[in-house]
Protein backbone atom coordinates (compact mmCIF):
# COMPACT_ATOMS: atom_id res chain seq x y z
CA UNK A 1 0.00 0.00 0.00
CA UNK A 2 1.42 3.21 -0.68
CA UNK A 3 0.87 7.16 -0.02
CA UNK A 4 2.10 9.66 -0.86
CA UNK A 5 2.40 13.80 0.29
CA UNK A 6 1.49 16.42 -2.60
CA UNK A 7 3.88 18.98 -0.89
CA UNK A 8 7.83 19.68 -0.73
CA UNK A 9 7.52 21.04 2.85
CA UNK A 10 7.03 17.33 4.57
CA UNK A 11 8.50 14.95 2.22
CA UNK A 12 11.22 14.30 4.53
CA UNK A 13 9.16 13.18 6.95
CA UNK A 14 8.17 9.24 7.28
CA UNK A 15 4.83 8.05 6.11
CA UNK A 16 2.81 6.30 8.30
CA UNK A 17 -0.89 4.92 8.22
CA UNK A 18 -3.00 3.16 10.88
CA UNK A 19 -5.88 0.48 10.02
CA UNK A 20 -8.29 0.60 12.70
CA UNK A 21 -10.69 -1.75 12.52
CA UNK A 22 -11.48 -5.31 11.05
CA UNK A 23 -14.76 -5.62 10.44
CA UNK A 24 -16.93 -5.56 7.19
CA UNK A 25 -20.40 -3.84 7.56
CA UNK A 26 -22.69 -1.53 5.59
CA UNK A 27 -24.76 1.15 6.45
CA UNK A 28 -28.07 2.01 4.18
CA UNK A 29 -29.86 5.66 4.82
CA UNK A 30 -32.29 7.60 4.19
CA UNK A 31 -31.34 8.92 0.78
CA UNK A 32 -30.41 5.80 -1.06
CA UNK A 33 -27.27 4.83 -0.45
CA UNK A 34 -25.04 1.97 -0.24
CA UNK A 35 -22.19 1.99 1.71
CA UNK A 36 -19.53 -0.80 2.34
CA UNK A 37 -17.34 -0.24 5.30
CA UNK A 38 -14.26 -1.68 4.95
CA UNK A 39 -11.49 0.05 6.89
CA UNK A 40 -11.21 3.26 8.56
CA UNK A 41 -7.66 4.45 7.18
CA UNK A 42 -5.65 6.96 8.48
CA UNK A 43 -2.69 8.18 6.68
CA UNK A 44 -0.18 11.53 8.14
CA UNK A 45 2.92 13.15 8.81
CA UNK A 46 4.13 15.60 11.25
CA UNK A 47 0.37 16.14 12.46
CA UNK A 48 -0.90 16.31 9.04
CA UNK A 49 -3.58 13.16 8.20
CA UNK A 50 -6.89 12.40 6.66
CA UNK A 51 -9.26 9.54 7.89
CA UNK A 52 -11.67 8.39 5.78
CA UNK A 53 -14.56 7.12 7.27
CA UNK A 54 -15.27 4.74 4.29
CA UNK A 55 -12.37 3.32 1.68
CA UNK A 56 -15.18 1.84 -0.60
CA UNK A 57 -18.17 2.34 -1.72
CA UNK A 58 -21.12 0.33 -3.94
CA UNK A 59 -23.89 2.39 -4.54
CA UNK A 60 -26.95 2.04 -6.77
CA UNK A 61 -27.41 4.11 -9.70
CA UNK A 62 -29.91 7.53 -9.41
CA UNK A 63 -29.10 7.39 -6.03
CA UNK A 64 -27.38 9.17 -3.08
CA UNK A 65 -24.30 8.58 -1.34
CA UNK A 66 -21.58 10.20 1.47
CA UNK A 67 -17.86 10.47 1.50
CA UNK A 68 -16.91 11.08 4.86
CA UNK A 69 -13.34 12.02 5.86
CA UNK A 70 -11.74 13.63 9.41
CA UNK A 71 -8.87 15.52 9.31
CA UNK A 72 -6.31 17.37 11.32
CA UNK A 73 -3.05 19.85 10.67
CA UNK A 74 -0.40 21.66 12.86
CA UNK A 75 -2.23 23.72 16.06
CA UNK A 76 -0.89 27.18 14.62
CA UNK A 77 -2.51 27.13 11.24
CA UNK A 78 -5.80 27.69 9.99
CA UNK A 79 -7.93 25.59 7.22
CA UNK A 80 -8.61 28.22 4.39
CA UNK A 81 -10.31 25.65 1.83
CA UNK A 82 -11.18 22.30 1.82
CA UNK A 83 -12.53 19.86 -1.57
CA UNK A 84 -12.68 17.03 -2.92
CA UNK A 85 -11.26 16.07 -6.02
CA UNK A 86 -10.83 12.46 -8.18
CA UNK A 87 -7.45 13.40 -10.42
CA UNK A 88 -4.36 14.97 -9.72
CA UNK A 89 -1.54 15.08 -12.52
CA UNK A 90 2.35 16.24 -11.28
CA UNK A 91 2.73 20.13 -10.52
CA UNK A 92 -0.97 20.82 -10.98
CA UNK A 93 -2.95 21.82 -8.37
CA UNK A 94 -5.89 19.09 -8.52
CA UNK A 95 -9.42 20.63 -9.42
CA UNK A 96 -12.17 20.78 -6.77
CA UNK A 97 -15.09 18.55 -8.22
CA UNK A 98 -17.61 20.95 -6.92
CA UNK A 99 -16.14 23.76 -9.85
CA UNK A 100 -17.75 21.64 -12.76
CA UNK A 101 -20.79 22.91 -13.79
CA UNK A 102 -22.37 20.20 -14.81
CA UNK A 103 -21.86 18.60 -11.74
CA UNK A 104 -22.65 21.03 -9.12
CA UNK A 105 -26.04 20.85 -8.69
CA UNK A 106 -25.49 17.05 -7.55
CA UNK A 107 -23.09 17.90 -4.71
CA UNK A 108 -23.27 19.10 -1.46
CA UNK A 109 -20.55 19.70 0.71
CA UNK A 110 -20.56 19.89 4.60
CA UNK A 111 -17.60 20.32 7.06
CA UNK A 112 -16.51 23.08 9.91
CA UNK A 113 -13.00 23.51 8.79
CA UNK A 114 -11.77 22.13 11.65
CA UNK A 115 -11.60 18.33 11.35
CA UNK A 116 -14.31 16.75 9.75
CA UNK A 117 -15.79 17.05 6.26
CA UNK A 118 -18.48 15.21 4.02
CA UNK A 119 -19.42 15.20 -0.06
CA UNK A 120 -22.91 14.17 -0.30
CA UNK A 121 -23.74 13.29 -4.23
CA UNK A 122 -27.42 13.00 -5.38
CA UNK A 123 -28.94 11.22 -8.18
CA UNK A 124 -25.50 9.30 -9.02
CA UNK A 125 -24.74 7.95 -12.59
CA UNK A 126 -22.03 5.49 -13.41
CA UNK A 127 -19.63 8.06 -14.69
CA UNK A 128 -20.02 9.30 -11.14
CA UNK A 129 -17.49 5.97 -10.57
CA UNK A 130 -13.90 7.37 -9.32
CA UNK A 131 -11.27 7.46 -6.54
CA UNK A 132 -12.07 10.24 -4.53
CA UNK A 133 -9.83 12.25 -2.22
CA UNK A 134 -9.87 15.52 0.37
CA UNK A 135 -7.82 17.97 0.08
CA UNK A 136 -7.22 20.83 2.53
CA UNK A 137 -4.96 24.67 2.41
CA UNK A 138 -4.05 26.18 5.07
CA UNK A 139 -2.94 30.27 5.59
CA UNK A 140 0.70 28.94 5.51
CA UNK A 141 2.93 28.93 2.49
CA UNK A 142 3.28 25.30 1.12
CA UNK A 143 0.81 24.07 4.12
CA UNK A 144 -1.38 22.31 2.13
CA UNK A 145 -2.71 18.13 2.35
CA UNK A 146 -4.33 15.58 0.66
CA UNK A 147 -4.96 11.82 2.30
CA UNK A 148 -4.38 8.53 0.03
CA UNK A 149 -6.05 6.18 -0.54
CA UNK A 150 -9.05 8.01 -1.04
CA UNK A 151 -12.42 6.35 -1.09
CA UNK A 152 -13.71 4.33 -4.04
CA UNK A 153 -16.82 4.84 -5.47
CA UNK A 154 -18.32 2.19 -8.17
CA UNK A 155 -22.14 3.28 -9.39
CA UNK A 156 -24.08 0.03 -10.79
CA UNK A 157 -26.65 0.01 -12.21
CA UNK A 158 -29.29 -3.15 -12.04
CA UNK A 159 -29.92 -5.57 -15.36
CA UNK A 160 -31.97 -8.60 -15.31
CA UNK A 161 -29.94 -12.02 -17.00
CA UNK A 162 -31.46 -14.71 -18.45
CA UNK A 163 -30.38 -18.28 -18.44
CA UNK A 164 -31.61 -21.49 -19.05
CA UNK A 165 -33.71 -23.01 -22.28
CA UNK A 166 -37.25 -22.59 -23.30
CA UNK A 167 -39.07 -23.97 -20.77
CA UNK A 168 -36.71 -23.42 -17.44
CA UNK A 169 -35.52 -19.59 -18.02
CA UNK A 170 -33.83 -18.46 -14.69
CA UNK A 171 -34.10 -14.37 -14.26
CA UNK A 172 -30.93 -13.48 -12.24
CA UNK A 173 -30.61 -9.68 -11.18
CA UNK A 174 -27.16 -8.47 -11.67
CA UNK A 175 -24.43 -5.30 -10.65
CA UNK A 176 -21.12 -4.56 -11.38
CA UNK A 177 -20.19 -4.42 -7.85
CA UNK A 178 -21.01 -6.57 -4.58
CA UNK A 179 -24.16 -5.66 -2.59
CA UNK A 180 -23.34 -6.36 0.88
CA UNK A 181 -25.62 -6.70 4.04
CA UNK A 182 -27.41 -9.59 2.54
CA UNK A 183 -29.64 -7.22 0.47
CA UNK A 184 -33.15 -8.60 -0.39
CA UNK A 185 -34.57 -8.38 -3.76
CA UNK A 186 -37.63 -7.72 -5.18
CA UNK A 187 -38.96 -9.18 -8.29
CA UNK A 188 -41.39 -7.04 -10.74
CA UNK A 189 -43.70 -8.95 -13.02
CA UNK A 190 -45.26 -6.53 -15.47
CA UNK A 191 -44.85 -3.17 -12.47
CA UNK A 192 -46.52 -5.22 -10.00
CA UNK A 193 -44.34 -6.94 -7.20
CA UNK A 194 -44.44 -10.31 -7.19
CA UNK A 195 -41.41 -11.92 -5.04
CA UNK A 196 -38.96 -10.24 -2.02
CA UNK A 197 -35.96 -12.61 -1.13
CA UNK A 198 -32.33 -12.81 -0.21
CA UNK A 199 -31.70 -14.52 -3.13
CA UNK A 200 -30.89 -12.96 -6.99
CA UNK A 201 -32.44 -15.47 -8.82
CA UNK A 202 -36.26 -15.61 -10.01
CA UNK A 203 -37.81 -18.71 -11.92
CA UNK A 204 -41.08 -18.83 -13.16
CA UNK A 205 -43.36 -19.75 -15.81
CA UNK A 206 -43.13 -16.98 -18.31
CA UNK A 207 -45.57 -15.97 -20.44
CA UNK A 208 -44.09 -14.87 -24.53
CA UNK A 209 -46.12 -11.13 -23.77
CA UNK A 210 -44.56 -10.75 -19.62
CA UNK A 211 -41.75 -8.51 -18.54
CA UNK A 212 -39.65 -8.69 -15.83
CA UNK A 213 -37.91 -6.44 -13.46
CA UNK A 214 -35.95 -6.57 -10.52
CA UNK A 215 -34.85 -4.01 -7.29
CA UNK A 216 -33.32 -3.75 -4.11
CA UNK A 217 -35.22 -3.39 -1.00
CA UNK A 218 -35.08 0.02 0.29
CA UNK A 219 -34.32 1.44 -2.98
CA UNK A 220 -37.44 0.72 -4.91
CA UNK A 221 -37.54 4.01 -6.77
CA UNK A 222 -34.50 2.21 -8.66
CA UNK A 223 -35.56 -0.63 -11.07
CA UNK A 224 -33.28 -2.86 -13.67
CA UNK A 225 -34.44 -1.84 -17.23
CA UNK A 226 -37.76 -4.70 -17.89
CA UNK A 227 -36.67 -7.55 -20.23
CA UNK A 228 -39.48 -9.92 -22.09
CA UNK A 229 -39.89 -12.91 -24.05
CA UNK A 230 -41.57 -11.60 -26.90
CA UNK A 231 -42.81 -7.66 -25.76
CA UNK A 232 -41.62 -4.47 -27.16
CA UNK A 233 -41.71 -1.33 -24.68
CA UNK A 234 -39.89 1.93 -24.25
CA UNK A 235 -39.63 3.46 -20.67
CA UNK A 236 -38.80 7.16 -20.05
CA UNK A 237 -36.99 8.36 -16.87
CA UNK A 238 -39.13 11.32 -16.94
CA UNK A 239 -42.17 11.78 -18.98
CA UNK A 240 -41.62 15.43 -19.00
CA UNK A 241 -37.95 17.48 -18.08
CA UNK A 242 -37.55 21.14 -17.29
CA UNK A 243 -33.87 22.54 -18.10
CA UNK A 244 -32.48 25.94 -17.79
CA UNK A 245 -30.97 27.15 -21.26
CA UNK A 246 -27.23 26.73 -21.43
CA UNK A 247 -27.07 23.55 -19.18
CA UNK A 248 -27.22 20.02 -20.04
CA UNK A 249 -29.72 17.54 -19.78
CA UNK A 250 -30.16 13.60 -20.05
CA UNK A 251 -33.14 12.35 -22.10
CA UNK A 252 -33.10 8.29 -20.72
CA UNK A 253 -35.17 5.42 -21.32
CA UNK A 254 -34.82 1.73 -20.59
CA UNK A 255 -36.51 -0.81 -23.45
CA UNK A 256 -37.10 -4.07 -24.04
CA UNK A 257 -37.84 -6.13 -27.69
CA UNK A 258 -38.21 -9.89 -27.81
CA UNK A 259 -35.40 -11.98 -26.32
CA UNK A 260 -34.62 -13.89 -29.34
CA UNK A 261 -33.92 -10.51 -31.78
CA UNK A 262 -30.56 -8.44 -32.05
CA UNK A 263 -30.46 -4.48 -32.04
CA UNK A 264 -29.73 -3.07 -35.76
CA UNK A 265 -30.31 0.68 -34.86
CA UNK A 266 -31.91 3.28 -31.88
CA UNK A 267 -31.80 6.83 -32.20
CA UNK A 268 -33.91 9.49 -31.10
CA UNK A 269 -35.78 11.59 -33.15
CA UNK A 270 -38.42 15.12 -32.44
CA UNK A 271 -40.23 14.43 -35.95
CA UNK A 272 -41.85 12.06 -37.92
CA UNK A 273 -42.30 13.00 -41.46
CA UNK A 274 -45.41 11.56 -43.49
CA UNK A 275 -44.03 9.03 -46.37
CA UNK A 276 -40.34 9.44 -44.96
CA UNK A 277 -40.64 7.77 -41.39
CA UNK A 278 -38.04 9.62 -37.96
CA UNK A 279 -34.82 11.33 -38.76
CA UNK A 280 -32.17 10.50 -36.32
CA UNK A 281 -31.19 13.69 -34.43
CA UNK A 282 -27.93 12.70 -35.10
CA UNK A 283 -28.20 13.69 -38.75
CA UNK A 284 -30.19 17.07 -38.02
CA UNK A 285 -27.63 20.03 -38.62
CA UNK A 286 -28.59 22.23 -35.89
CA UNK A 287 -27.72 19.15 -33.22
CA UNK A 288 -24.03 18.45 -34.45
CA UNK A 289 -21.91 18.79 -31.83
CA UNK A 290 -25.22 19.51 -29.87
CA UNK A 291 -26.18 16.02 -28.82
CA UNK A 292 -24.52 12.89 -27.47
CA UNK A 293 -26.04 9.57 -27.97
CA UNK A 294 -24.97 6.95 -24.56
CA UNK A 295 -26.62 4.02 -23.19
CA UNK A 296 -25.32 -0.11 -23.83
CA UNK A 297 -27.14 -0.53 -26.83
CA UNK A 298 -29.08 -3.76 -25.19
CA UNK A 299 -31.56 -2.16 -22.85
CA UNK A 300 -30.49 1.58 -21.93
CA UNK A 301 -30.36 4.89 -23.72
CA UNK A 302 -29.82 8.43 -23.29
CA UNK A 303 -29.74 11.48 -25.41
CA UNK A 304 -27.50 14.33 -23.47
CA UNK A 305 -27.90 17.70 -24.91
CA UNK A 306 -25.12 20.41 -24.09
CA UNK A 307 -25.69 24.03 -24.19
CA UNK A 308 -29.62 23.89 -24.60
CA UNK A 309 -31.04 26.68 -26.17
CA UNK A 310 -34.90 27.55 -25.87
CA UNK A 311 -35.21 26.19 -29.62
CA UNK A 312 -34.27 22.94 -28.19
CA UNK A 313 -37.70 22.16 -26.45
CA UNK A 314 -39.75 19.70 -28.18
CA UNK A 315 -41.24 16.28 -27.62
CA UNK A 316 -38.51 13.41 -27.71
CA UNK A 317 -38.84 10.17 -28.74
CA UNK A 318 -36.96 7.23 -29.08
CA UNK A 319 -37.06 4.30 -32.08
CA UNK A 320 -35.28 0.96 -32.05
CA UNK A 321 -35.12 -1.63 -34.92
CA UNK A 322 -34.20 -5.09 -34.29
CA UNK A 323 -33.46 -7.97 -36.86
CA UNK A 324 -37.20 -9.01 -36.95
CA UNK A 325 -39.12 -5.20 -36.30
CA UNK A 326 -39.01 -1.63 -34.93
CA UNK A 327 -40.68 0.18 -31.93
CA UNK A 328 -41.08 3.87 -31.38
CA UNK A 329 -41.91 5.35 -27.80
CA UNK A 330 -44.05 7.69 -27.24
CA UNK A 331 -42.61 11.47 -26.55
CA UNK A 332 -40.78 13.28 -23.51
CA UNK A 333 -41.68 17.01 -23.50
CA UNK A 334 -38.80 19.25 -23.07
CA UNK A 335 -39.23 23.03 -22.21
CA UNK A 336 -36.21 24.69 -22.14
CA UNK A 337 -36.33 28.19 -19.88
CA UNK A 338 -34.32 31.07 -18.89
CA UNK A 339 -34.26 32.92 -15.76
CA UNK A 340 -36.02 36.15 -15.37
CA UNK A 341 -35.84 39.01 -12.77
CA UNK A 342 -38.77 40.91 -12.12
CA UNK A 343 -38.27 44.40 -9.94
CA UNK A 344 -40.83 45.88 -8.91
CA UNK A 345 -40.87 48.97 -8.53
CA UNK A 346 -37.36 50.22 -10.97
CA UNK A 347 -37.50 53.06 -9.19
CA UNK A 348 -38.00 53.97 -5.52
CA UNK A 349 -37.23 56.47 -2.93
CA UNK A 350 -35.53 55.61 0.06
CA UNK A 351 -37.48 53.99 2.55
CA UNK A 352 -39.56 52.22 0.46
CA UNK A 353 -39.52 48.44 -0.17
CA UNK A 354 -38.74 46.63 -3.49
CA UNK A 355 -39.80 42.81 -4.66
CA UNK A 356 -37.34 40.93 -6.50
CA UNK A 357 -39.23 37.85 -8.13
CA UNK A 358 -36.87 35.24 -9.76
CA UNK A 359 -39.18 33.62 -13.01
CA UNK A 360 -38.88 30.23 -15.39
CA UNK A 361 -41.41 29.49 -17.32
CA UNK A 362 -41.48 25.89 -15.94
CA UNK A 363 -40.93 24.17 -12.30
CA UNK A 364 -37.31 23.06 -12.31
CA UNK A 365 -37.29 20.16 -9.99
CA UNK A 366 -35.37 20.10 -7.41
CA UNK A 367 -34.80 23.30 -6.94
CA UNK A 368 -33.19 24.03 -2.85
CA UNK A 369 -32.55 27.48 -3.25
CA UNK A 370 -32.16 30.92 -5.12
CA UNK A 371 -29.23 33.15 -5.39
CA UNK A 372 -29.37 36.58 -5.55
CA UNK A 373 -26.85 39.63 -6.98
CA UNK A 374 -25.79 43.15 -7.07
CA UNK A 375 -23.51 44.35 -9.46
CA UNK A 376 -22.71 40.70 -10.32
CA UNK A 377 -21.41 39.85 -6.51
CA UNK A 378 -23.50 37.57 -4.05
CA UNK A 379 -25.69 40.09 -1.93
CA UNK A 380 -24.02 38.96 1.86
CA UNK A 381 -26.63 36.63 3.68
CA UNK A 382 -29.54 36.44 0.72
CA UNK A 383 -29.61 33.08 -0.26
CA UNK A 384 -33.31 32.35 0.02
CA UNK A 385 -35.93 29.39 -0.90
CA UNK A 386 -38.08 31.07 -2.32
CA UNK A 387 -38.21 32.74 -5.69
CA UNK A 388 -39.18 35.64 -3.75
CA UNK A 389 -35.81 38.86 -1.84
CA UNK A 390 -37.63 41.76 -0.72
CA UNK A 391 -35.69 45.07 -0.26
CA UNK A 392 -37.16 46.82 3.16
CA UNK A 393 -36.60 50.27 3.53
CA UNK A 394 -33.82 50.86 0.68
CA UNK A 395 -31.68 53.42 0.44
CA UNK A 396 -29.03 55.44 -1.52
CA UNK A 397 -26.76 52.20 -1.23
CA UNK A 398 -28.79 50.05 -2.88
CA UNK A 399 -28.77 51.61 -5.80
CA UNK A 400 -27.59 49.13 -8.79
CA UNK A 401 -27.78 46.43 -10.87
CA UNK A 402 -29.63 43.22 -10.02
CA UNK A 403 -29.80 39.65 -11.24
CA UNK A 404 -30.86 36.14 -9.71
CA UNK A 405 -29.56 32.25 -10.62
CA UNK A 406 -30.80 28.91 -8.92
CA UNK A 407 -28.63 27.01 -6.68
CA UNK A 408 -26.36 24.92 -8.81
CA UNK A 409 -26.83 27.08 -12.07
CA UNK A 410 -24.93 29.51 -10.92
CA UNK A 411 -23.17 30.07 -13.86
CA UNK A 412 -26.34 30.74 -15.72
CA UNK A 413 -28.15 33.88 -14.18
CA UNK A 414 -30.66 36.10 -15.12
CA UNK A 415 -30.47 39.28 -16.93
CA UNK A 416 -29.44 42.30 -15.04
CA UNK A 417 -31.91 44.75 -13.58
CA UNK A 418 -31.57 47.91 -12.41
CA UNK A 419 -32.73 50.04 -9.68
CA UNK A 420 -32.44 53.37 -8.70
CA UNK A 421 -32.98 54.94 -5.09
CA UNK A 422 -33.73 58.70 -5.15
CA UNK A 423 -33.35 60.45 -1.54
CA UNK A 424 -35.77 62.48 0.16
CA UNK A 425 -35.07 65.73 1.18
CA UNK A 426 -36.99 67.51 4.59
CA UNK A 427 -37.85 71.12 3.92
CA UNK A 428 -38.00 73.04 6.41
CA UNK A 429 -40.27 76.69 7.36
CA UNK A 430 -37.90 79.79 8.36
CA UNK A 431 -38.71 80.97 11.57
CA UNK A 432 -38.26 84.37 12.33
CA UNK A 433 -38.11 85.81 15.81
CA UNK A 434 -38.96 89.40 16.71
CA UNK A 435 -37.50 90.82 19.77
CA UNK A 436 -39.79 93.49 21.51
Amino acid sequence: MHYQEVDSLYKTSPLYFTLVGDATMALRTAGSVLVVFLWSVTVGQNGWKVTYTTQSICALKGSTVKLTCSYTYPRHYTVKTTFWFTKMETGVEPKDIGQDPENASRLEYHGDKKNGHTLRITDLRESDSATYKFRFITDQTGGKYYGDPGVTLSVTGLQVKVTGGHQDKTLTCITTCTLTDNPTYIWYKNGHKVKEDTSSLYSDSFSDADSYSCAVKGHEDFHSPPVCQNCWSVTYTHQSICALKGSTVDISCSYTYPWNHEIKTAFWFTKWESGIGPKDLSSVPEYEGHIQYLGDKKSVGTLRITDLRLSDSAGYRFRLRTSGGKFAGSPVSLTVTDVVLEMDPTSVSEGERVTLTCRTKCTLDPITAYSWYKNRHPIPNSKTYSPVYSLFSVSSEDTGRYSCAVKGHEYLPSAEETLTVTCKYMGFKSLVWYIE
